[in-house]
């Protein structure tokens, strides 16, 4: 198994009940990990519940921005690891309650620096940010790691300051403590089963869909690099066992991201979805209405320095990445008390392709 290091370990997932969160928090299980999430999130449709996971951990609802409860936490569970994915996550919502942004997004990762701080043995901490935390020039080579920081709105905004307060919590702390390291991991554009979040293309068309209504696009000629969530989430597990056993990679800052013939346009996707769901419907919006919110026109991630240090690189091609994604809500309608196994399934598949590769 390539990640026999997590099992019997103590790991803290924050944001576990989100989309990439619960994606990490069932694979941490089937790993045998001891998972700890840490979450305030309310959620009625969700990934985390439809997995039925809150059984399966210690489920503290605990919300980040709350410094005291979470530092208490953190050091009474004495985790081997923790993967920090708590986030205000959605663009358009950055725009409508930019505050809650940015303390979630940038206050609520410094909470999380200040309690690790206080942890008295070796813990190895993956800090979640976002392809948009680069200033977006709409340039056609990939971002590197290196590239200047920005944001022209308040979610991408947030998550380039949550880089600048983790960098200077590195140099100033976490570099003279032997006991910590720390990640940071930049992944972007993420679909797969199980996200049921407002204004994104994968949820929004499955949930118009599953209606028989059409579904709305507002940018149907934007290019995105699409990337099945087992493949940010899998980085992620990767880079922890890597950074947790070479000193060499701490403070060290990754891209994740598809090849790049994965960059299509939100029409394609569609048109490629279209073959796998029996009713398909969508219209485009007016584009002199579309003026409520920037968004960028294309993203791309150069992903050398992963593939060079830490041996990583995508395995899913498009077509994998788009039927692995419907596959798994049709089966959600059609028996989600199968879900849970289904999900399984595909992580062990992702798996496969994985040691195949290696």
């Amino acid at each position: 198994m390539i990640f026999n290091n997590f099992k019997n370990k103590k790991v803290i997932v924050t944001g576990h009940t989100g989309f990439k969160g619960s994606w990490l928090t069932l694979w941490l299980l089937f790993l045998g990990a001891k998972v700890t999430g840490i979450s305030n999130q309310k959620i009625n449709l969700s990934n985390f519940n439809a997995l039925k996971l809150e059984k399966k951990i210690q489920d503290l609802k605990i919300d980040i921005k709350n410094l005291k409860k979470l530092k208490k936490a953190i050091i009474s569970k004495k985790p081997d690891y923790i993967f920090h994915l708590a986030a205000q996550a959605l663009v358009k919502t950055s725009f409508e309650q930019p505050v809650e942004t940015f303390i979630t997004n940038s206050i609520g990762t410094l909470n999380i620096l200040e309690s690790v701080k206080a942890i008295k043995k070796k813990c190895t901490i993956i800090l979640i940010t976002s392809d948009k935390s680069y200033k977006n020039l709409e340039l056609k080579r990939g971002y590197k790691e290196n590239d200047l920081l920005g944001g022209y709105d308040p979610y991408s905004a947030s998550k380039a300051s949550a880089e600048l307060i983790i960098q200077s919590y590195y140099q100033s702390y976490i570099k003279k403590n032997k006991n910590l390291q720390i990640g940071i991991a930049r992944a972007g554009n993420v679909i797969g089963g199980g996200d049921w979040s407002k204004d994104r293309l994968i949820p929004d068309c499955i949930k118009s869909w599953s209606k028989n209504q059409k579904v709305t696009l507002r940018n149907p000629f934007s290019t995105r690099p699409w990337q099945h969530v087992l493949e940010a989430v899998g980085a992620y597990l990767l880079f922890a066992k890597k950074l947790n056993s070479n000193s060499k990679l701490n403070g060290e800052v990754f891209n994740f991201g598809p090849k790049q013939q994965n960059n299509i346009t939100v029409l394609k996707v569609i048109k490629k979805m279209q073959i796998l769901w029996k009713k398909v419907d969508w219209k485009l919006i007016n584009k002199r209405r579309n003026n409520n919110f920037y968004e960028s026109k294309l993203l791309q991630l150069n992903c050398n320095k992963a593939k060079q240090k830490l041996n990583w690189s995508s395995v899913l091609n498009f077509e994998e990445t788009i039927s692995m994604t419907i596959n798994w809500y049709k089966k959600f309608y059609e028996n989600p008390k199968e879900i849970k196994n289904f999900t399984l399934s595909q992580i062990k598949f992702y798996e496969k392709q994985l040691g195949k590769k290696r």
